[in-house]
């Protein structure tokens, strides 16, 4: 028994879990990921629902992009169309100024996200004028879902998997080193880009088995509210594997990727910030 227990403390300290909880408690993961699936639903939403109302290629606009990142099927994603459903005349109605506020509160989205990876990192904000970087992330997050969206109905199985996979990796692999300014090398984010999109995956089949049911039941109990309120608690997820996933990449990278490593050597010339005018 007491060799067990001896065996359990060792693996218990050469994991070093402790320090991957620590770093979640100090970060306050869960208000995080609260605070990321509000945003995204008062200020990323209506930027993809316009995007995806002004979409030729893809049809049911934003509410297909929904239905098929939470992996829903049959009478919930009829559920969330019924909710949110596409109006072509949105772009019509949408002035000029309409679309910068909207693109302006896309771009307090990015910032959000880019100050959560600076405080996983232990890195500095970066200045006002790199909101820039935000912009760039959010046109590129754009993109990211619509060819998600988009290849639902020209590649299935395991070559729609491959491609959905990769191109996780690639986004938010990229995505850190971008928000960062290329403070931390690439090979320290990749462990976190891997654990997103496996948590991301995991969250699918998640949503699949759990939200699908869930979705049907609260439309009928609650309405238009109950079906939000699923969304919002799929955001909430959502929020926790993007911070829970760099999270678990830093502590990896630390303990037993590079542990001779705390922080990655300084950037390149071709990494540092332009300097303003």
């Amino acid at each position: 028994m007491r060799r067990l227990r001896r065996g359990l403390h060792r693996a218990w300290e050469w994991l070093r879990l402790r320090a991957l909880f620590e770093h979640g408690s100090e970060l306050e993961l869960m208000h995080r990921a609260m605070g990321f699936a509000t945003l995204a639903l008062v200020t990323l939403a209506p930027l993809l629902i316009v995007v995806a109302a002004a979409d030729p290629l893809v049809s049911g606009g934003f509410a297909s992009w929904l239905t098929d990142g939470m992996g829903l099927s049959g009478r919930s994603a009829h559920v969330i169309t019924d909710v949110i459903s596409p109006p072509r005349k949105v772009i019509g109605t949408t002035s000029v100024w309409s679309g910068i506020l909207l693109a302006v509160f896309g771009v307090s989205f990015g910032g959000s996200v880019q100050n959560a990876y600076e405080r996983i990192w232990g890195l500095a904000s970066g200045p006002w004028h790199r909101v820039w970087r935000q912009a760039t992330w959010l046109i590129v997050l754009t993109a990211y879902l619509y060819q998600e969206v988009a290849t639902k109905s020209t590649l299935h199985g395991s070559q729609r998997i491959v491609l959905s996979t990769l191109s996780g990796i690639l986004f938010f692999w990229w995505g850190q080193r971008f928000l960062l300014g290329g403070q931390v090398h690439w090979r320290s984010l990749l462990p976190g880009a891997l654990a997103t999109v496996i948590g991301l995956a995991g969250l699918r089949v998640f949503s699949y088995l759990v939200f699908t049911p869930l979705i049907v039941t609260n439309a009928l109990s609650y309405g238009a509210v109950g079906t939000v309120l699923v969304v919002e608690s799929w955001l909430i997820g959502v929020g926790f594997v993007i911070y829970g996933g760099a999270i678990f990449g830093r502590w990896f990278t630390e303990h037993h990727w590079m542990p001779s490593h705390h922080q990655d050597e300084p950037a390149g010339p071709a990494d540092e910030e332009e300097q303003p005018a």
